[in-house]
């Protein structure tokens, strides 16, 4: 839900007669797809890279479907290991998140394309705290014939500028499994400093695994832009 239109969207309903309680749910329900569907667009255009024939941009409503196709029926067994997540989801379970992910004000989405299209990978900020310009980020490739290609250390690299040079974000913080050591390198080459270790906190199989807190600062990130 788009939270921050709420108010505004409450407001006009009672600008309007009590007496036509159907006018009343018509202008509310109408502002309020308008203003998320207007911070939607706000939030899905203008973004996109590219690298090699692969490229990064804001994921749109019409990928919906080709998202959940290409990746998700089923998700990769060594993605759902490395990430912490089931193996099966319904189409209504991913279409969900989808939707949820592009309308939700506080998230960026980026979905990663190879040069025939498909849809490989994704990268995200989530969980934006705007007063203390600090975020989440995560990224996942979805198919092991896309890794080892530098795609994923493209990827993480520019949305870590993203976060700092568009969104102003102070601080960018992520976690990884113990088991998941490629994508560790490439946190740290990216400039992220492993901060804490929540020793046992998951279960890889029958054993246990650490899980690393890694995060850098704004400062951090001149440094290594050289600004």
């Amino acid at each position: 839900m788009c939270q921050q239109h709420k108010a505004r969207a409450i407001f006009k309903m009672y600008t309007v007669s009590v007496n036509h309680r159907k006018s009343n749910i018509e202008i509310l329900l109408w502002t309020y797809s308008t203003d998320c569907i207007e911070r939607m667009e706000t939030m899905t255009i203008g973004e996109e890279w590219k690298k090699d024939g692969y490229v990064m941009r804001s994921a749109q409503p019409e990928d919906m479907n080709q998202y959940y196709a290409e990746n998700f029926s089923p998700l990769d067994k060594e993605v759902a290991r490395l990430t912490g997540c089931k193996e099966v989801f319904s189409k209504e379970e991913v279409d969900s998140f989808f939707l949820k992910s592009i309308g939700d004000t506080n998230r960026y989405f980026f979905l990663i394309f190879s040069p025939d299209g498909q849809i490989v990978g994704e990268s995200i900020i989530n969980q934006i705290d705007w007063d203390m310009r600090c975020a989440n980020f995560r990224i996942c490739l979805f198919r092991a014939a896309q890794r080892g290609k530098g795609i994923g250390t493209w990827a993480v690299e520019i949305t870590r500028d993203f976060a700092f040079a568009k969104l102003k974000l102070h601080r960018l913080e992520l976690d990884v499994f113990s088991f998941n050591q490629r994508a560790q390198k490439v946190y740290q080459k990216a400039g992220f400093q492993i901060e804490g270790i929540l020793r046992d906190a998951i279960r890889d199989g029958e054993q246990y695994a650490d899980d690393i807190l890694m995060a850098i600062l704004e400062d951090e990130w001149r440094r290594i832009k050289g600004l």
